[in-house]
């Protein structure tokens, strides 16, 4: 049975008992978003009513807040109709007010029952932090509830727990957690939100990304933490850069125009490559560039950039347009630099491409294989040859991957253990690093400094092209293997995997951790014949 309030009545009666207050102007309007599919969150509801004769009331001046845009979002990938409609403040609180109280507990007493489960949240958020994890994998299984960390791009499990403990954990983390998001967590769907409020958070972290599935078990979540420990440090050589590259970067950095396109797999630092790049154009400029960003969501802080979401796109052909139409916008906000998130669509990367042809520095990331295959991977989307491979239009493609690196405490010389690698591996090292395998090293027993780990943390093994008139020519004539040549041999180029022979030859990386990465360790001028001969010789044995 429907409660109706009395009209024209400064007073009704809930059905607890005791008096509440009628708003003027809205006294008899049933409210939607109180429970239901269009149930508002907390956070909210502190900022927006709807109605059901589709008034969607919101704070006036709040129209473009995150939580505002996200429950919008909501309602138009329900169909639901909605005007909306300025209000004030103190009206839209005694709505939610009145509201509440006829139907039942308020918001807060309906997330008091989270509490214990949000301070269990936040100590795994902490433990996660201290092991520097990327990423916490939660699996509701049929029985129990299994968690992993992602530790240097290695899953490790840290604990395992009843099934309804996971249940309700998932739910506090996406229900109680997130500020931007659906308003309830919802097993049989796929969901996807962000935690931004920094008193949700360990110190450490800017922000985390929550992402939800359905299995044939039970659900998923996966969250990727996103670090906020790269203050004003611009310098890439710590992250595993040469001075080659880092030269290289920096001339990119210094050109007016132009397209740079980072790729490299999920996971491979191509974001935390581009808050150093970015950062150090700033601090350079001495605070005279506009840098905007284009994201998806925003993931790290740049200090000094202006830093937009694109945010309710309900599915790839809504996230496109809504990509294409935020880049349209950043070119008209008078930028010096533009940072595209990423480019997985034809009408973001026509987009971009235009930005880089009509005056402005772009960056922006793909997921490509190598850094010539960047060109393919644009071709791919649709975009024409004779603009893709100018150098005047696209001035950089750069390709990256994370290796773990090992302790330098308690790596041990490959030449005294030779036996620890595969033949097969031990005869690619002699061939591509020493025949002697001096400076070579492999992982270690673990020490105090690595927590026992035999690695401290990963390093960047890259490749970057700065193409010339020629090297493109030869791109679109067909003739790859060439035009790879040249740059090698002309332009100074050093490829990833010679890149990570390098590092292999030093002792810094383990030979079978970088063939994880970045293939088989083969010395990219040498003929096949000879190794060929080496496991013909080694099988023969």
């Amino acid at each position: 049975m429907k409660l109706r309030l009395p009209r024209r009545r400064e007073q009704a009666f809930s059905s607890a008992g005791g008096a509440i207050e009628i708003v003027p102007g809205f006294d008899g309007a049933q409210i939607l978003s109180h429970s239901g599919m269009l149930e508002a969150g907390q956070e909210e509801r502190k900022l927006l009513c709807l109605l059901a004769d589709g008034r969607l009331l919101v704070v006036a001046g709040q129209e473009l807040n995150p939580h505002v845009q996200s429950y919008i979002g909501r309602l138009e990938r329900l169909g639901q109709p909605y005007q909306l409609v300025p209000g004030d403040i103190a009206v839209i609180y005694r709505m939610n007010r009145i509201s509440t109280r006829i139907g039942g507990p308020q918001p807060e007493e309906r997330h008091q029952e989270h509490t214990m489960m949000q301070v269990t949240a936040k100590d795994l958020l902490n433990k996660a932090c201290r092991s520097r994890a990327s990423d916490i994998h939660l699996r509701v299984r049929k029985n129990c509830t299994e968690i992993y960390f992602r530790i240097h791009n290695d899953l490790v499990q840290v604990g395992g727990q009843t099934r309804e403990y996971g249940e309700r954990l998932l739910a506090t983390l996406y229900g109680a957690m997130t500020s931007v998001s659906d308003s309830s967590y919802k097993p049989t769907e796929r969901q996807d939100a962000a935690i931004a409020d920094r008193d949700k958070l360990p110190p450490a972290l800017y922000g985390v990304r929550i992402a939800t599935v359905p299995t044939s078990e039970g659900s998923v979540m996966v969250l990727r933490l996103l670090y906020n420990d790269a203050g004003d440090n611009i310098d890439l050589r710590p992250l595993g850069f040469s001075e080659a590259h880092a030269s290289a970067l920096q001339k990119l950095k210094e050109q007016p125009v132009g397209m740079n396109i980072i790729s490299g797999p999920t996971g491979s630092g191509k974001s935390t490559t581009l808050q150093r790049v970015l950062t150090g154009e700033i601090i350079e400029a001495e605070g005279k560039l506009h840098v905007l960003t284009i994201e998806d969501p925003v993931e790290y802080p740049i200090d000094g950039a202006v830093q937009t979401a694109v945010t309710n796109a309900g599915s790839e052909e809504e996230r496109s347009r809504a990509f294409a139409a935020a880049i349209s916008n950043a070119m008209r906000l008078d930028p010096d630099t533009i940072m595209i998130g990423e480019v997985r669509d034809r009408a973001t990367a026509q987009n971009a491409l235009r930005a880089s042809m009509t005056g402005h520095q772009v960056w922006t990331t793909v997921h490509a294989n190598s850094a010539l295959a960047i060109i393919d991977r644009l071709l791919d989307l649709g975009l024409p040859a004779s603009l893709v491979a100018d150098h005047a239009v696209v001035t950089g493609l750069i390709s990256q991957r994370l290796v773990k690196k090992l302790c330098p405490c308690c790596r041990q010389p490959l030449a005294a253990r030779p036996e620890v690698l595969p033949a097969a591996v031990l005869a690619r090292v002699r061939q591509a690093v020493s025949p002697s395998l001096d400076g070579v090293c492999v992982t270690g027993p673990g020490c105090e400094h690595c927590a026992g780990q035999g690695t401290v943390g990963r390093t960047v093994v890259a490749e970057i092209i700065i193409p010339d008139d020629h090297f493109f020519r030869l791109v679109r004539q067909g003739e790859k293997s060439e035009a790879l040549q040249y740059w090698i041999d002309e332009l100074g180029g050093q490829t990833m995997l010679a890149h990570a022979i390098d590092k292999v030859a030093c002792g810094e990386i383990d030979p079978r951790m970088a063939e994880k990465v970045v293939g088989h360790l083969i010395y990219e001028r040498a003929p096949v014949a000879p190794f060929l001969t080496v496991v013909e010789g080694r099988s023969a044995t």
